[in-house]
């Protein structure tokens, strides 16, 4: 899926997991088929599993991500996965990796909750207990989405020069154009910043899990409202933005989110993730279709 992407094989990632943490060694490992875009995932055992970079990265750029993990565990109002160790990139493997909690459900998909009236207050319970966690005078640090919308103004026109042959070009310009510039209330808070489905866990219609904490942290307020567009119709999204309490102006920078984060998905996954060039495409319908957002 990426330049640059680190080939593991299944022998090979026993080998790691048993060196480094040789009290897991006796444990079976099975290979994770998942539409992740970040790590290769092994399980461990029932309870553990093993996160490799797909590309390289940093022990100290993981130590970031697991406090972070831990911290959103620490709040989160179903079980959340915690860090339990952190190896080093060696001669054999490049980058360094990581043990975290296995946690049980399935990860929810874009047409299959749309207007499930228990998932929708449990993402809205979520997302307030989120946005009351203390932010300890921490701000956006820069990275990713969260921060000005006007700044992702080239990546959203790639996005739409490369996705011309699947989603109207002209529409999602005019779409863009007209929620970038929503003016923005009040300080940073708390959120996931990756509120897509394949992140939440269900599991007969209820929220048990949420996974990839990693970059829980100080964000827009409006971001992740971007996971009532990824998940639900328009009824669905209403009650949402009326159990918290959303004002006009963050409901078109949450979608302005959801825009920003859709369209890189459709085209840059297109062959080799199609589930989540799907998740694009989907949300990107909701956005394009939504009554309220083409009267703006």
């Amino acid at each position: 899926m990426h330049e640059g992407e680190l080939a593991l094989t299944d022998d090979r990632a026993a080998r790691l997991i048993a060196q480094t943490f040789p009290e897991l060694a006796h444990l079976p490992i099975e290979r994770v088929r998942s539409t992740g875009t970040v790590n290769t995932i092994f399980r461990i055992g029932d309870d553990l599993a093993a996160r490799f970079p797909l590309v390289a990265e940093s022990r100290d750029v993981l130590g970031a991500e697991a406090a972070a993990m831990a911290e959103l565990a620490d709040v989160c109002v179903v079980p959340a996965t915690r860090p339990v160790g952190l190896a080093a990139a060696t001669e054999e493997h490049p980058s360094a990796w990581s043990i975290q909690t296995w946690l049980a459900g399935v990860a929810a998909t874009p047409a299959g909750h749309a207007s499930s009236e228990s998932l929708i207050s449990d993402v809205s319970g979520l997302i307030t207990a989120l946005r009351s966690t203390e932010t300890r005078g921490r701000k956006f640090d820069g990275r990713g989405r969260g921060g000005v919308l006007r700044d992702h103004d080239e990546w959203v026109a790639l996005c739409i020069e490369r996705s011309a042959h699947q989603i109207d070009p002209d529409r999602v310009d005019r779409l863009w154009s007209s929620l970038r510039d929503a003016p923005r209330e009040g300080a940073d808070v708390m959120s996931h910043r990756d509120l897509t489905p394949f992140n939440l866990l269900v599991a007969d219609g209820r929220l048990v899990g949420v996974l990839d904490g990693g970059g829980f942290g100080p964000a827009d307020p409006a971001l992740d409202l971007v996971a009532a567009w990824h998940l639900f119709d328009a009824r669905g999204r209403s009650v949402v933005r009326d159990r918290l309490r959303v004002s006009d102006s963050e409901w078109q920078r949450g979608a302005a989110w959801a825009l920003q984060q859709a369209m890189g998905l459709v085209w840059y996954y297109e062959s080799s993730n199609p589930a989540m060039s799907g998740l694009g495409r989907s949300t990107m319908r909701r956005l394009l279709d939504d009554p309220d957002l083409a009267n703006l």
